[in-house]
C-alpha cells in the first residue's frame, strides 16, 4: 500500500529513466505500455514514485518497443477506474498487478531512447516476444485468426478482435485463446508423456533417474518455457505453480491424494502472490480444477465409450460448479459452454497449441518453409472451429444473464451443485436442484409503487442516466466509447442493469451525438433488449425514432 504516488506529484512535470517492460498496445490515439522506473526526478530533486506505472504517448515519432530503454518527460496521476455497482474494477485490476500509477510522455524534452549493451534478460524476454508476435503477423498477413493464434503464441491478446471476443464469451471459451494454465498443463502433460516413453526405450533407461521422474523434469521445463514466452504473467506464474506441485509427488516419489496438491498449490500461490485473490481467474481457476477432481474421482474407465461419457461429465461439471460464482462475478455464464468445450479443448489442445509450438520453433530454426506451413495450419484449424463457435454463440439463448444473486443464494447454490455432482447412487441426486433455486429466484427488490429511482452513474467524460420505477426502466444517454473494446454501454450501463435485476430497457433516450453521450448505445443494445428508442439524431440508432417536444412518457 505503501508503493502509491505521493498526491503532491500528480500533474507535475517528471523526468523518469527505465525500461517498456512489455509488449506496447496501440489505441485509438497513441500507444499504451507498462513502464519499469529506474531513476525519477522533478527538476533537479530525486523523487519516489511506484516502480511499475501506465503510460501513454500520443506522438507518432516515439515508437516505443518491448524492451527498450527511455529518458522521458512524464506526468502522473493516482489510478482511477469507474466506480459503478456491477461493474469491472479497473483500479483494484492494477493494483492486484502492482501497476500503482498512470499518466502520459511529455514532448519537451522530446523522449530518448538509449541504447544498453546487455538488457536485463527479463526485458530481453519481452523483445523477442514482441518480435515473436510481429513474425506471426507477418506470415499471417490478413488472416482473421491471426490474433488468436499469437495469443497462444505469446499471451499477448490484445490482437484479439472485439468481435472474437464476443463469440468467446457466450460460448465459454475465453480461457482457450490466452497462455493458462489448460495450455500450460497441457504442454507439460504431452512433454512428460513423450519424454517418459523415449526414457523407457531399451538401451536409453538411466537407472538412478526412472522414467517417470525424467518425465516430470522434462515437463517442468517445457511448463517454465511456455510460461516465459507469456511472459511470465501472473496468471500463467499461478499455472506454473500449480504444475510443480502436481508433478512433486512424481519427482519425490510419493503418492500424495489430488485434494493434497490442490491445497498445496492453493497455499503456494498465495505465499508467492497474496494479492491473486483479487482476481477473477484465481477463483475460476482453482473452483474449475476442484470440480474436475470431485466427479472424477474413482473413475478408471478405458473404453473409449466411457472416456467420452466421462469427458462430457467433466464439461457439465465444470460449467455447473463455475455458474454460481460467474454469476456472481459477471451476472452472466454461457449455456452453451459445455458443448462448445466438449469440441473446442481437442481441438485448440491437441491440434492448434502444438502446431502453433512447432511454428514458433520453425520460426527459429528455419523459417523460410517450415515456419509459415505450421502457422497457417494452426490458423486453418481455428477458422474451422469458429464457425462452430459462431453458430453456438448465435443461439438465441446462448448465454444467461441476470442479477448478480445474494451471498446466501450462493452458500445454497454450492450445496446443490455438490449434490447434483454427486456419484452415481447417491440418493437424492435431483435435490441439489432445490438448493440451486434461490440463485434465480432471489432477485433484488424493484422500487416501490409510485417511487423512482435515479442512478447517475460514473462514465468519466459524459453522460449515463438510469431512471427505475417499479415496472419500468429508462436510459438516458449512454456515455463514451473510448475503443472498439471498450464503451460505457458494455462496461457499465449492462451490469449496472443486471446488477439491479433489469433484464429489459422500456425506453432508451440518446439526447445528441455526440461520443461521450452515444458511444456507448450500439453495445447496450447488443447486451440488453431495449423496446423503444428516441434520439435527436435517429440516422445513428438502427430503428430509433426522432425525439420532438412535446413528447412525453408516463
Amino acid at each position: 500500500l505503501n508503493d502509491a504516488l505521493e498526491t503532491a506529484l500528480e500533474g507535475q512535470d517528471i523526468d523518469v529513466q527505465g525500461w517498456v517492460a512489455d509488449i506496447p498496445q496501440p489505441t485509438e490515439r497513441g500507444v499504451r505500455f507498462v513502464f519499469d522506473v529506474e531513476t525519477a526526478r522533478r527538476g533537479d530533486v530525486s523523487v519516489i514514485i511506484p516502480r511499475h506505472i501506465v503510460l501513454t504517448v500520443y506522438d507518432a515519432d516515439m515508437q516505443p518497443h518491448a524492451g527498450d530503454h527511455w529518458t522521458l518527460r512524464v506526468r502522473l496521476k493516482r489510478p482511477h477506474g469507474f466506480q459503478n455497482p456491477g461493474g469491472f474494477d479497473y483500479e483494484g485490476h492494477l493494483f492486484q498487478q502492482r501497476l500503482r500509477a498512470t499518466g502520459y510522455v511529455r514532448q519537451d524534452p522530446p523522449p530518448r531512447r538509449q541504447a544498453v549493451a546487455a538488457p536485463p534478460w527479463r526485458y530481453r524476454l519481452a523483445a523477442y516476444r514482441e518480435t515473436l508476435g510481429a513474425g506471426i503477423a507477418t506470415l499471417l498477413s490478413g488472416h482473421p485468426m491471426t490474433g488468436l493464434v499469437t495469443a497462444l503464441a505469446n499471451g499477448d491478446d490484445r490482437a484479439v478482435h472485439s468481435e472474437q471476443w464476443q463469440v468467446l464469451r457466450r460460448t465459454g471459451t475465453a480461457h482457450l485463446v490466452a497462455i493458462s494454465g489448460m495450455q500450460v498443463s497441457l504442454v507439460a502433460g504431452l512433454v512428460f508423456f513423450l519424454a517418459r516413453w523415449l526414457w523407457s526405450r531399451p538401451g536409453y533407461t538411466v537407472l538412478h533417474l526412472p522414467a517417470p521422474q525424467a518425465g516430470a523434469l522434462a515437463a517442468v521445463l517445457a511448463g517454465l518455457g511456455y510460461v516465459a514466452l507469456a511472459g511470465f504473467s501472473i496468471p500463467t506464474q499461478r499455472a506454473l505453480i500449480m504444475l510443480v506441485v502436481i508433478l512433486a509427488g512424481t519427482l519425490v516419489r510419493r503418492r500424495v491424494a489430488p485434494s493434497t496438491r490442490l491445497a498445496a498449490a492453493l497455499l503456494l500461490v498465495l505465499l508467492v502472490d497474496p494479492l491473486s485473490v483479487m482476481a477473477h481467474g484465481f477463483w475460476l481457476s482453482f473452483l474449475a480444477v476442484a470440480a474436475i477432481l470431485y466427479v472424477a474421482q474413482g473413475s478408471k474407465t478405458l473404453l473409449p465409450a466411457g472416456r467420452l461419457r466421462q469427458w462430457g461429465r467433466i464439461q457439465w461439471a465444470v460449467t455447473l460448479g463455475l455458474a454460481p460464482v460467474l454469476l456472481a462475478l459477471f451476472q452472466q455464464a454461457s449455456l452453451s459452454s459445455p458443448l462448445a468445450n466438449l469440441i473446442a479443448i481437442p481441438v485448440i489442445d491437441l491440434v492448434v497449441v502444438p502446431l502453433t509450438l512447432a511454428g514458433v520453433l520453425g520460426l527459429m530454426l528455419s523459417p523460410e518453409w517450415l515456419a509459415p506451413w505450421l502457422f497457417q495450419a494452426a490458423a486453418g484449424t481455428l477458422s474451422g472451429l469458429w464457425m462452430v463457435l459462431q453458430a453456438l454463440a448465435d443461439l438465441p439463448h446462448s448465454v444467461w444473464a441476470q442479477h448478480s444473486p445474494p451471498p446466501w443464494a450462493l452458500g445454497a447454490a454450492l450445496v446443490g451443485v455438490l449434490v447434483l455432482l454427486a456419484p452415481q447412487g447417491w440418493p437424492g441426486r435431483w435435490l441439489g436442484v432445490v438448493w440451486l433455486l434461490p440463485l434465480f429466484l432471489a432477485r433484488p427488490p424493484p422500487p416501490a409503487a409510485g417511487e423512482v429511482e435515479f442512478a447517475l452513474l460514473d462514465v468519466g467524460q459524459g453522460l449515463a442516466v438510469v431512471v427505475r420505477t417499479r415496472h419500468h426502466t429508462l436510459v438516458y444517454d449512454t456515455g463514451p466509447r473510448f475503443s472498439p473494446q471498450f464503451d460505457a454501454g458494455r462496461a457499465v450501463l449492462a451490469p449496472y442493469l443486471r446488477q439491479r435485476g433489469v433484464g429489459r430497457v422500456d425506453g432508451l433516450v440518446v439526447s445528441h451525438g455526440d461520443n461521450d453521450h452515444i458511444g456507448g448505445a450500439a453495445s447496450l443494445r447488443e447486451e440488453i433488449p431495449v423496446d423503444r428508442a428516441l434520439s435527436s439524431v435517429p440516422q445513428r440508432l438502427e430503428g430509433a425514432q426522432t425525439c420532438m417536444a412535446p413528447q412525453e412518457w408516463t
